[in-house]
C-alpha cells in the first residue's frame, strides 16, 4: 500500500476532490512522493484511494486518471459536479510521469474573449480544470491593471489620466499587449479594486497547487503624457494608435522595473513574466539591430526589479508578420537574451510550427502550443488527426519543447481538441480512434456509449478532420456571423458530406431524448455545437440560393427564418446566449456609470470590436448566440436582402449596417422575461433537425 507524509498541497487537492466527488472524497488520501522529476502513483483498495505525488498538479492528474481509467468518468468544462459516483473501485498500483516539464495555459486574448467578467466561482472551477489536466504554468493577467495604476501613480500621472489610458475593462488584455489604449473606458475604480482582490485570490489558488503563474510585464507601451517628454515612436494596430518608448531611453528600463515592483508588491512573484513588445506591430525602427535592443531593455527592466526574472514571449509575431521577421531579425532578437532567461511559446504549433523554421528558437526553452480558436468563435472545427503527430515530432526533435500548452484566444469551445492536447502532457496518443472512444465513454459516464461513439466518429469524419485547411475566422465563420456585402461571398468551406454531420447530430438527439439527464452536462454543449456546425453550412447554402435566385422572396424568407430557428435552439443553453454574457459584465458595475461602460464593452467587442465606422475587426469575435442570431445578425441580412435588387450599392449598405451596429451598441438585444424558463434542448434540437436535415442534395459538399 502507498504511504507517505502529508504535504502542503494536500489541503488544496483535497478541496478539489470534494468539489469533484462530494462526500465520496472522504476516503481519498494524499501524500508526498519523493522523485527527481514530477510524477504520481495511485492505488485503490477497500474503498480507499491513496495518491502520492510530487506536487499538487501531479496529485490532481492522478485523481483524474483514476476517475477516467477506473471509473469511466472525466471532468470537463461542462461536467455536472459532483460526479455521480457511489463507490471507489479497487485499482492496482499505477505510476505516472509527464512527457514534458510544463503544461502552459492561456493567451492574453482569452482574458478578453472568455474570462473578462468571471467571478471567483468560475475561476475556482477553471483552476480545478487546469490542475486535473496537468497545467503547471498558467498566464495570470487578472488584476494587472492595479499594478499599472500603482506604477504610473509613482511616475507622476493622476488617477483620471491612468484610468483613461487603461480604457475599458473588456479590452484590458489588448492594452497590456500594447495594441491600444484610451478606448471604451475609462476603467472604473470599482473594477480595479475588485480585480486586484480577484487576481490575488486566483494566484493564491494556483500557487497552492504548485503552479508557476506567469505575470504580465512592460512592453514599451506608454501613455501619451509620458511619450511627449521621451524618445518614443507612434505605432498602429488595426487602426489604433499607441506610443512606444525607444529602448535607448532610460525611461524604458525604469518604467519596466516600476511596473514589476508594483506587481510584486500586490501579487508576489514566481519570477516568470510575459511580455510581447511587438505582437502584431512592426517595430518603430527598421534597423535589424533594433529588436535586439528592445529585448535587452525589456529584460533589464524586469531584472532591475526581480534578479531572477525569466521572460516568456509568444512567438506569434514571427508567424503573423513573417515578411518582416526574417531569420536575421529573429536571431538578433533572441540572441540578445541569455537562454536561461527566456521561454518562447510557439503559439500556433498545430498549424504553423515556428520551431522548425527557427532552429528551436536558438536554444531557448520553448513550449509547443495549440491555438485553434480565434476571437471566441463558436464553430466546432479542428484537424484532430494531425495533433498527435505534430506533438510527437516536436518531442522527438533534437531540441524538444519543455512544455505543451493551450494558447487559444477563447475557451469553452471544441473541448475534444483541447482535451486531446492536454492528454499528451502525460501520455502519448498512438491511436486516435481508441482515444476518441475513451473520451466519449468518460465524457458521458458510460451511458449510451455505442450511440455516442458513432456520433463522435461522424464528427471526426467531418468537422474534426480539417486536413490542410487554415483554421482562422476569415475562413470558417460563414454567413451567420459575417457582415453582409454585395461584393463578396462570405461562406465557409464545406469539405465533407453534410449528410454525415446530420447523422451524427441525430444520434446525439436520440440519446438526449432517451436520457434527458445527460443534456444538463456535456451532451447539451455538444448538441449546441453540432447544431451550429450543421446549421452554419445550411445558412451558407440558403444564402447562395438567394443570390442565384436574384432575391426571390421565398428564398429570402427561408434564409432569414433559419436565424430565428437556430436562435430558439441555442436559447436553451445559457452559455449560448448574449444575455448571459452581458449580465455577467454588468454584475461588476459599482454604479450606473460603470454599468454603462461594462454594457458597452460586452456589446462592442463581439460585434464591431472597435468603432462602427472602422470595419477592420468587424465580427472577429462573432458568436453563434441566442439574441444575436435572431436579432442583430438577422437584421443585418434583412437589410442586405432589401437592397439586393434595388439601386443601393455597397456604400449605402455599409451605412445602413453602421446604423444598425450603433443601434445595437445603444440597446443590445431584445429583453428576455426574467421569469422565462429555458426551452427543452432535446425537443428544440429535434425540431431543428427535422426542419433542416434534408437541406443538401446527396453528396453535396464532399470533396
Amino acid at each position: 500500500m502507498l504511504s507517505g507524509e502529508e504535504t502542503a498541497w494536500a489541503d488544496v487537492v483535497r478541496g478539489l476532490a470534494r468539489r469533484v466527488l462530494g462526500p465520496l472524497a472522504e476516503p481519498v488520501r494524499f501524500a508526498a512522493r519523493e522523485s527527481a522529476g514530477r510524477g504520481y502513483a495511485y492505488e485503490a483498495k477497500g474503498g480507499v484511494l491513496t495518491v502520492s505525488a510530487t506536487d499538487g498538479v501531479s496529485a490532481s492528474v492522478a485523481l483524474h486518471h483514476y476517475l477516467r481509467e477506473r471509473c469511466g468518468l472525466s471532468v470537463g468544462w461542462d461536467t455536472v459536479l459532483p460526479l455521480p459516483l457511489t463507490s471507489l473501485p479497487d485499482a492496482p498500483l499505477r505510476e505516472g510521469t509527464p512527457r514534458v516539464r510544463e503544461g502552459y495555459y492561456f493567451n492574453f486574448c482569452t482574458f478578453s474573449y472568455t474570462t473578462p467578467y468571471w467571478d471567483w466561482t468560475e475561476w475556482e472551477r477553471e483552476i480545478d480544470w487546469m490542475a486535473l489536466h496537468g497545467i503547471t504554468m498558467p498566464l495570470a493577467v487578472t488584476g494587472h491593471e492595479a499594478a499599472l495604476h500603482a506604477a504610473y501613480s509613482v511616475l507622476g500621472l493622476d488617477d483620471d489620466q491612468i484610468r483613461s489610458f487603461l480604457g475599458g475593462p473588456g479590452y484590458l488584455p489588448f492594452q497590456f499587449m500594447g495594441c491600444m489604449d484610451d478606448f471604451a473606458g475609462p476603467l472604473p475604480t470599482s473594477w480595479i479594486e475588485g480585480h486586484r482582490e480577484l487576481g490575488a485570490r486566483i494566484l493564491d489558488r494556483e500557487r497552492a497547487f504548485g503552479m508557476t503563474p506567469v505575470l504580465p510585464a512592460f512592453t514599451g507601451h506608454v501613455p501619451r503624457e509620458i511619450a511627449a517628454a521621451a524618445r518614443a515612436g507612434r505605432r498602429t494596430w488595426q487602426g489604433f494608435e499607441t506610443w512606444s518608448l525607444d529602448p535607448s531611453d532610460p525611461l524604458y528600463e525604469r518604467i519596466g522595473a516600476e511596473i514589476t515592483r508594483a506587481q510584486i508588491k500586490l501579487f508576489g512573484t514566481d519570477h516568470r513574466y510575459a511580455a510581447d513588445p511587438f505582437i502584431e506591430m512592426i517595430p518603430i525602427d527598421a534597423d535589424p539591430a533594433f529588436p535586439g535592443a528592445v529585448a535587452a531593455a525589456t529584460l533589464a527592466g524586469l531584472r532591475a526589479a526581480d534578479p531572477e526574472a525569466v521572460w516568456l514571449m509568444q512567438a506569434w509575431p514571427f508567424s503573423y508578420q513573417r515578411d518582416f521577421w526574417t531569420e536575421d531579425r529573429v536571431n538578433a532578437f533572441l540572441d540578445a537574451i541569455p537562454n536561461d532567461q527566456m521561454i518562447v511559446a510557439d503559439l500556433w504549433a498545430e498549424h504553423d510550427p515556428l520551431w522548425e523554421r527557427f532552429d528551436a528558437f536558438s536554444g531557448k526553452p520553448w513550449l509547443w502550443c495549440s491555438l485553434l480558436n480565434f476571437g471566441g468563435r463558436t464553430d466546432p472545427v479542428a484537424h484532430l488527426p494531425g495533433v498527435p503527430a505534430r506533438i510527437d515530432a516536436a518531442l522527438t526533435a533534437q531540441s524538444p519543447p519543455t512544455g505543451i500548452g493551450l494558447s487559444m484566444e477563447a475557451t469553452r469551445n471544441n473541448p475534444v481538441f483541447f482535451e486531446l492536447v492536454t492528454d499528451q502532457i502525460w501520455n502519448a496518443v498512438p491511436d486516435l480512434g481508441a482515444w476518441l472512444d475513451a473520451f466519449v465513454t468518460q465524457r458521458y459516464g458510460g451511458r449510451f456509449t455505442e450511440e455516442l461513439r458513432a456520433a463522435w466518429h461522424g464528427l471526426l469524419a467531418t468537422v474534426y478532420t480539417a486536413d490542410g485547411l487554415r483554421i482562422a475566422p476569415d475562413q470558417f465563420k460563414g454567413v451567420l456571423t459575417a457582415e453582409p456585402s454585395y461584393t463578396r461571398t462570405p461562406t465557409g468551406p464545406l469539405w465533407y458530406d453534410p449528410a454525415e454531420l446530420a447523422r451524427a447530430w441525430e444520434r446525439m438527439i436520440e440519446v438526449a431524448e432517451r436520457d434527458p439527464g445527460l443534456v444538463a452536462g456535456p451532451l447539451g454543449h455538444d448538441l449546441a455545437e453540432t447544431a451550429i456546425a450543421y446549421m452554419a453550412r445550411v445558412a451558407d447554402h440558403h444564402y447562395l440560393d438567394v443570390v442565384e435566385s436574384a432575391g426571390d422572396p421565398a428564398s429570402v424568407a427561408r434564409f432569414l427564418r433559419l436565424f430565428e430557428d437556430l436562435d430558439r435552439t441555442l436559447a436553451c443553453r445559457p452559455e449560448y446566449t448574449f444575455h448571459a454574457w452581458e449580465a455577467r459584465a454588468v454584475s461588476w458595475a459599482g454604479g450606473p456609470a460603470d454599468a454603462e461602460i461594462l454594457r458597452d464593452n460586452a456589446r462592442r467587442i463581439i460585434t464591431v470590436w472597435g468603432t462602427s465606422d472602422s470595419p477592420l475587426l468587424d465580427d472577429y469575435a462573432g458568436r453563434h448566440w441566442a439574441g444575436l442570431l435572431g436579432g442583430y445578425y438577422r437584421d443585418r441580412w434583412t437589410l442586405w436582402a432589401e437592397g439586393l435588387n434595388g439601386p443601393e450599392g455597397e456604400p449605402e449598405l455599409r451605412e445602413r449596417l453602421r446604423e444598425r451596429a450603433e443601434l445595437f451598441l445603444r440597446e443590445g438585444v431584445a429583453p428576455v422575461d426574467p421569469g422565462a424558463v429555458p426551452g427543452d434542448l432535446a425537443v428544440e434540437s429535434r425540431r431543428l433537425h427535422t426542419a433542416y436535415a434534408d437541406a443538401f442534395e446527396p453528396g453535396q459538399g464532399a470533396r
